[in-house]
């Protein structure tokens, strides 16, 4: 991870972002992070929240927030914005009824097998995926962590670990993935444009799809604490963690733009 001052011009046409503890502090957005999206906005770049949070919110902070889009549920859903209107966008199409169902095994599953599985505060305002609590208001062992990942792959899900949450879904989504198809959809941006002309910003585990996608992928501070795990780890990294970290790289790209 290379330092933010080492990041060239650039041509950048916007910026996705991670929530949690990049534009987070102690589960508060900062002050600093706020002014900094909004700041982005009035300087012309499209800004995307992209984020392992339920569906509920990214629904909300896409329709009160600066931004153009909200992702949600590690690239399962997404709510985007044309002409002050949400539209809905699925990654994969299916029953929702069945995929509540296997969710719902998986989940029973998971409570059943570790005294310490607790599901997060926020699952009942998902869509496509469950999600427990391994640090936001319980801190898991890592070793704790792997025995439940474990678990939910025995159980033929797919599984991502973010600083809050691991979650269980059965959709191919990452945030890369439906990062480009969000940029498809609202600017008919090819992937390649996708991953040349945006930034991405992000701290965690689940954000190593979008790490290597992007050629401007930065990391708060904080997320140094991931490092000997991550593959790959963001190619720049900010001097400050969190919300902090956040308006740092958005200094750094809005006066590094080029063309």
């Amino acid at each position: 991870m290379r330092p933010i001052a080492d990041l060239g011009p650039r041509s950048v046409r916007g910026v996705f972002s991670d929530i949690d503890d990049t534009l987070t502090h102690e589960g508060v957005v900062t002050t600093e992070a706020y002014a900094a999206l909004a700041r982005a906005r009035a300087a012309g770049l499209r800004v995307v929240l992209v984020t392992g949070r339920p569906a509920g919110w990214a629904e909300v902070l896409a329709s009160l927030w600066p931004v153009d889009a909200a992702i949600a549920e590690n690239g399962g859903i997404a709510y985007i914005k044309r002409d002050r209107r949400l539209e809905t966008l699925y990654f994969a199409p299916g029953d929702p009824a069945e995929q509540a169902r296997k969710l719902a095994a998986v989940s029973d599953d998971i409570l059943r097998t570790f005294p310490f599985a607790r599901r997060s505060d926020d699952c009942t305002l998902r869509v496509t995926d469950v999600a427990f609590d391994v640090g936001e208001n319980q801190q898991l062992a890592a070793s704790e962590i792997d025995a439940l990942t474990t678990r939910i792959r025995e159980l033929g899900a797919r599984t991502l670990v973010s600083s809050v949450h691991a979650h269980a879904f059965f959709h191919a989504a990452d945030k890369a993935q439906m990062s480009a198809r969000v940029a498809a959809v609202l600017w008919n941006e090819p992937e390649a444009e996708v991953a040349a002309h945006y930034a991405f910003v992000g701290d965690s585990p689940n954000d190593q799809a979008a790490f290597a996608f992007f050629d401007a992928s930065i990391g708060v501070a904080n997320v140094a604490r991931y490092a000997e795990i991550l593959r790959p780890p963001p190619r720049y990294i900010t001097p400050s963690p969190n919300g902090r970290g956040f308006a740092e790289a958005i200094e750094a790209l809005l006066s590094r733009r080029s063309g």
